[in-house]
């Protein structure tokens, strides 16, 4: 008797979860609006910098990457030194 009750509490479970799929379906294109309505609303409140700063923040950021590229190719360069001479 048991054995019913789980067979047709199963089924409508699986009933029960496609009825959700289709009633999601209704408000799907909220959903997918709501993310970038709330990133609309959050990008109004960011203050952005002025064209002078944001050219100075640029270079500041060329200049940084220059300088690593150096001392990350120096290191390069002594790693490799380095194993030449430990194979040789």
């Amino acid at each position: 008797m048991s054995e019913v009750k789980k067979e047709k509490s199963a089924q409508k479970s699986g009933e029960n979860r496609i009825v959700k799929f289709f009633k999601g379906l209704k408000d799907l294109p909220q959903r997918i609006a709501k993310p970038f309505r709330n990133m609309y609303y959050e990008l109004k409140k960011v203050s952005w910098p002025s064209k002078q700063k944001l050219i100075a923040y640029s270079i500041i950021v060329l200049v940084f990457m220059l300088f690593m590229g150096i001392v990350i190719g120096l290191l390069d360069m002594g790693a490799s030194a380095l194993v030449r001479m430990l194979i040789a």
